[in-house]
């Protein structure tokens, strides 16, 4: 255990590198563009592996290998497991060589991929009891090692960025969940639809693969491991390294988990991932059954909203710095209004492509807005650089608890509400759609109470 824990313990300080001012910024502006890159691509990748599965649902009720309520509980194993794991693993990460640790999460990632690719290609001669118990404990196993991905790339943000340009980073960092939506809605689609369900995992592991080679070559502990001083001093927050102050992560930690601010947060985020996964879940599916549509078109359409968040994730971070003084709370409120009613727009109006595609577009760039600030930005504002992690394991654990209760009372539902004609299974969505909007609603109502309630106490949030 010793040995492990010195693997993964925060690099110690380089010594400083001899070179003048303007040599070190280039220097340290060229090593955050590649921390912010690596952490950004490879984040997205990670999102590939643990996106396949949805993609995959009609084809694998189709086969008869498994029903809705099964896929629905596996489903859940991921975010469930996700879940306790971005809590635990945020607070570890504070502590950590965010590399090593974002890059041995991946490795773990694309290997259950793996697994359950072949464990699919030999499931004519398994029994589907077993095949059911084996895919959810390889989607359990990849929930926790996907909550090793966020808080370090975020991390390394924190550690590499200057506060007056976090908003705006991290709008960008926020994309990569959207771009690896996309990619493997697209990539994993494509796999899907000319090799069959089997070999999406065996392409999602593939990319994962990839993943793990850019943030081994390209992501960065810390400045002061590369020979440089910290962050504030090298932003001009302080003026030199003894006007540091180095509060303890303990303490840093401690003061995050006692914010009732951060809790509120944290349930806001929960209702939002509900409808979030809401979509990604189910909507491929949803567009097969209900409005007709063949594998190919409404993954296509799905894809439309991953797209179309990486604008609303690069536009609100960048938006809140230079216009709202780092204030995300009246954005945020505003971009929950519209999810709403672009989820409404999706689930009840008719099959034609325009208005679908139109309300995708709109629930992508609301969507990407809020994963960027009530899924994490607001949080990371009101703590110290220290507990970053902390924060986000906090608003992680919320967010993938509401996701993971969302795919098992969604399965139900429409396991509930289901016809076979012909052997072919049509479910009926109306109560469903009722609880994916419903959450949405309250999202945007709990971000409306933590602000009016931080600007009664003078405490309006950056």
């Amino acid at each position: 255990m010793n040995r492990i824990s010195r693997f993964y313990r925060i690099s110690a300080p380089a010594p400083a590198r001899e070179m003048d001012e303007a040599a070190r910024d280039k220097y340290y502006r060229r090593l955050r563009m590649q921390a912010f890159i690596a952490a950004t691509l490879g984040y997205s990748l990670y999102y590939v592996c643990r996106t396949s599965l949805n993609v995959m649902k009609k084809p694998i009720l189709d086969s008869g290998s498994l029903d809705a309520s099964q896929l629905g509980v596996i489903g859940s194993a991921l975010l469930f497991a996700y879940a306790i794991g971005k809590f635990v693993n945020g607070f570890i990460a504070d502590y950590c060589n965010i590399k090593r640790f974002m890059a041995t999460g991946l490795i773990v990632s694309a290997a259950a991929n793996m697994l359950m690719g072949v464990l699919g290609l030999m499931h004519s001669v398994i029994p589907t009891a077993v095949i059911f118990i084996a895919f959810a404990v390889m989607w359990g196993l990849n929930g926790w090692s996907q909550s090793m991905g966020a808080a370090p790339a975020i991390i390394a943000l924190s550690r590499w960025y200057p506060l007056k340009k976090r908003g705006t980073y991290y709008g960008f960092f926020s994309a990569s969940h959207n771009l690896g939506e996309a990619i493997s809605f697209v990539f994993v689609g494509l796999v899907v639809g000319l090799a069959g369900w089997k070999w999406g995992f065996v392409g999602s592991a593939i990319a994962g693969a990839m993943g793990v080679a850019v943030i081994l070559l390209f992501l960065h502990d810390t400045p002061e491991s590369k020979g440089l001083p910290p962050v504030e001093v090298l932003s001009g927050e302080a003026g030199d390294e003894t006007e540091v102050e180095r509060e303890s992560v303990g303490t840093a930690q401690k003061a995050a988990f006692g914010n009732p601010y951060i809790w509120i947060l944290a349930l806001a985020s929960a209702c939002m991932y509900v409808s979030r996964y809401a979509i990604n879940g189910w909507g491929v599916i949803f567009l097969q059954e209900v409005k007709g549509f063949p594998l190919a078109t409404a993954t296509q359409v799905i894809s439309v909203n991953a797209f179309l968040g990486i604008a609303g994730t690069v536009f609100s971070g960048w938006m809140s710095d230079k216009w709202f003084n780092g204030s995300r709370y009246s954005i945020a409120v505003t971009f929950g209004v519209l999810c709403s009613v672009s989820l409404g727009l999706f689930l009840y109006s008719g099959s034609g492509m325009f208005v679908n595609i139109l309300a995708m577009v709109l629930f992508g760039i609301a969507i990407g807005v809020l994963i960027c600030f009530v899924g994490g930005l607001m949080a990371v504002d009101l703590v110290p650089r220290r507990a970053s992690g902390a924060a986000l394991g906090i608003i992680g654990i919320a967010s993938y608890v509401g996701a993971g209760i969302q795919d098992i009372i969604s399965g139900a539902l429409l396991d509930k509400h289901k016809t076979v004609v012909d052997g072919i299974t049509t479910h009926d969505y109306s109560v469903a759609s009722v609880f994916w909007i419903a959450a949405s609603v309250l999202s945007f109502l709990l971000v409306g109470v933590v602000w009016r309630k931080a600007s009664k106490n003078n405490r309006q949030p950056n």
